[in-house]
């Protein structure tokens, strides 16, 4: 089942630990590739680490834009990280994806790469499923090759909730949650 722009419509840190279980989905040439969200976290406009604190800017605007939609930025400019816009338009408010467990590997993976390490990491996840700057700001759905499926109503998994990893402001903001079991998260 695809999640509907109303999940999205809430706060990003009632939106992440809820994406905990869900899949990420991304159609590239006619393939489907499932990954399982294992680790989030939430940023807002009261937030000082959030890409949109202090203000809208070209390189931002997706963030601010309709629950549901995505905005993808450029990281040491070298990796790129997907992140679920939340809560309304105009307001700045995401989840960032920071790692996936895949239920199938691309061909272009390396076959080196532990398999359950290739999507352990916001960076590592968009290479693995060719996420780049060119969906920025598309709407979560099939129509844009990129959505996400809720949890199977099996979902029995354990919660972990901590501070955010790899900033330098809002650290103390417990807005970070991973499936505490799994191999794929970045790091626990």
């Amino acid at each position: 089942m695809i999640l509907e722009k109303s999940f999205f419509a809430r706060p990003a840190y009632e939106v992440a630990p809820e994406l905990l279980g869900c899949n990420l989905v991304r159609r590239i040439a006619s393939q489907e590739y499932r990954g399982l969200i294992v680790e989030t976290e939430a940023y807002d406009a009261t937030d000082p680490a959030c890409h949109g604190y202090r203000r809208k800017t070209e390189r931002n605007k997706a963030i601010f834009g309709e629950a549901g939609s995505v905005y993808v930025y450029l990281i040491y400019g070298i990796y790129h990280c997907v992140n679920i816009v939340t809560d309304r338009a105009g307001f700045c408010s995401a989840v960032l994806i920071r790692a996936i467990e895949c239920d199938r590997l691309p061909s272009w993976h390396n076959p080196k790469d532990k398999p359950h390490r290739i999507g352990a990491g916001p960076g590592k996840l968009c290479k693995l499923l060719k996420i780049d700057r060119q969906l920025d700001g598309i709407t979560l759905e099939p129509n844009f090759d990129l959505w996400i499926e809720g949890r199977s109503p099996s979902f029995d998994e354990s919660i972990f909730q901590t501070t955010r990893i790899g900033l330098t402001q809002g650290v103390d903001i417990p807005w970070r949650w991973y499936l505490r079991d799994r191999k794929s998260v970045s790091r626990k």
